[in-house]
């Protein structure tokens, strides 16, 4: 549970550094833009490296890989509609449900050892 609250909080983290300067620093020149969001995605490895270090005890690299997929389509999907105002069209969620899907795939079925 850790490496869930963990990947969730990085997440956020790296989701305002990717797609906060839309709606707050449209107006910023690039370089000044790039600068920001770097020391925000900081704060996002420093919770990210250790979800992985402590999740890769219980999870392959590509089940946390597929975990942090989730998380972040989930974490993005609140941010595009509270901060920038978008509509969660049909399609979107068709194309959601399918990447859902990748985690039957990833833990449905016995594939690799875990460490």
């Amino acid at each position: 549970m850790p490496t869930i609250l963990l990947l969730f909080c990085s997440n956020v983290f790296m989701t305002i550094a990717w797609y906060g300067h839309l709606k707050y620093l449209h107006d910023k020149p690039l370089w000044s833009v790039v600068l920001i969001s770097w020391g925000i995605a900081f704060f996002e490895y420093c919770l990210m490296v250790p979800a992985n270090r402590l999740g890769y005890v219980t999870f392959t690299g590509f089940q946390l890989k597929v975990i942090q997929e989730v998380i972040t389509l989930i974490v993005f999907t609140v941010f595009a509609i509270l901060v920038l105002k978008e509509k969660l069209a049909w399609n979107y969620v068709a194309s959601f449900a399918f990447i859902l899907l990748a985690v039957v795939f990833a833990f449905g079925f016995k594939a690799g050892q875990v460490h």
